[in-house]
């Protein structure tokens, strides 16, 4: 099997015969440039920046040093296919919005510019002589050897102070440091290409996102998902404290304050006030039914989601044909967040849409179950952070599932949702 980088390189039997060497020679030889003009770049940059600073000049310069480390850390991402030929993918994540700002603030929030920032600084103080050090070491040490019968050839009668330690006055001493020569530079192909290896895997380390960015991008999205639904939660709990408090709370104030009167009362006057208490009971017995029914309405628990959607069409401002074709109940977790979801679409499109009409679908493929909301509006809807439709991504990402939007200016707007699912039970 072909190795992949410099490291399985190094355990191949032919390892000497083969280009890795000569890879690793000029990820060295350029590393060296690249680390001794960075050091200047950046000597020059922060020298600026400190003297223009007084009169305020130098003030962006110091902060565009940040972000210097971005363009090094894309070189060297190229530059790490002369030693590493697997992927070497970007860590940063595309900025939410287009222009300049949202990338500005996205790079300066984010760990891999400070880690790109960090590699540049150790690159331009300290990789770049270790690398020159190798390459000394590796091949000009061999070289000086292998050269020394000729230079000696050309001046007979002189002497060559070889490598500034070893004198040497004839031609056969210059002759018997070939041997040694040959010798000092199989293990010097060797050396440089341990040293071209591990500064290839302090590069992937510190520089290229992991070779699952699906997953890795999945957890960060969770993450901020999971944040924005704790929000989303601490709102819903004040909605609902806010509810009882203005509604069947003051219901049944007013209901202790009858049935209280009517206790000093006697006659037909005490039969009014148990009327009228009766009444009060009545409507904060409803105000506490629809206010469990936004919590989690007892016809999702009873019958499903087919049957809680056929609910929420009906109720809808906008004429909601719902066709689910389900054969029996999902997880209940699916249930809860698909139905919410289809509530917050549904809920979009009578704020947002102008439509005439409005879809839900649903269906079952293998270990998925796909839902789609429709309308006939005038499109143009957008999953922006803030937006219903950004809590409707929070919602199914919970239960591990996707949203793909297509709502082109004039719509019409459809929204798609895929969750993944065990089982369906048939027996409910």
């Amino acid at each position: 099997m072909r190795s992949r980088t410099a490291w399985q390189a190094l355990t191949d039997r032919g390892f000497l015969v083969t280009a890795w060497p000569w890879r690793a020679t000029a990820y060295l030889l350029t590393g060296t440039l690249a680390g001794a003009l960075e050091l200047v770049l950046l000597s020059t940059a922060l020298t600026l920046g400190i003297v223009l600073g007084a009169v305020l000049v130098g003030v962006p310069l110091l902060l565009a040093l940040g972000l210097c480390g971005l363009p090094v850390a894309a070189a060297e991402r190229r530059r790490l296919r002369l030693v590493d030929l697997e992927p070497a993918p970007g860590p940063h994540r595309d900025p939410e919005r287009p222009g300049f700002w949202p990338w500005l603030r996205t790079r300066y929030r984010e760990q891999a510019t400070w880690r790109d920032l960090a590699f540049t600084l150790l690159s331009a103080a300290v990789l770049w002589p270790v690398e020159l050090a190798a390459l000394v070491t590796g091949l000009a040490v061999p070289a000086a050897l292998l050269t020394a019968p000729a230079i000696m050839a050309a001046d007979p009668d002189g002497e060559l102070k070889l490598l500034k330690t070893w004198t040497l006055t004839s031609s056969w001493q210059a002759w018997a440091m070939l041997p040694l020569g040959v010798l000092a530079l199989l293990v010097g192909m060797y050396l440089v290409t341990v040293v071209a290896a591990a500064r290839g895997a302090l590069t992937r380390l510190l520089l290229v996102a992991p070779l699952e960015p699906e997953l890795t991008e999945r957890v960060d999205e969770l993450t901020r998902s999971r944040a924005r639904l704790v929000d989303a939660f601490e709102a819903e709990r004040r909605r609902i404290e806010r509810d009882l408090h203005d509604g069947a709370q003051q219901r049944l104030v007013a209901l202790t304050m009858t049935l209280g009167l009517a206790r000093t009362t006697s006659g037909r006057e005490t039969g009014e006030l148990v009327d009228k208490a009766h009444a009060e009971a009545r409507l904060a017995l409803d105000e506490l039914r629809e206010l469990i029914r936004g919590i989690h309405p007892k016809l999702l628990t009873d019958r499903g989601l087919p049957a809680a959607v056929d609910e929420l069409a009906g109720r809808s401002p906008v004429p909601v044909k719902a066709e689910l074709d389900l054969p029996g109940r999902l997880p209940e977790p699916v249930e809860s967040a698909l139905y919410f979801a289809v509530c917050e679409a549904l809920a979009n499109v009578a704020k947002h849409s102008a439509a005439s009409t409005a879809w839900v679908t649903a269906g079952r493929d293998g270990d998925r179950v796909t839902v789609e909301i429709g309308d006939d509006g005038v499109g143009g809807a957008a999953a922006a952070r803030g937006s219903g439709l950004a809590g409707l991504v929070d919602r199914i990402s919970v239960v591990g599932g996707t949203l793909v939007l297509s709502s082109p200016p004039g719509g019409p707007t459809l929204v798609r949702l895929e969750v993944p699912c065990g089982p369906i039970d048939r027996s409910a």
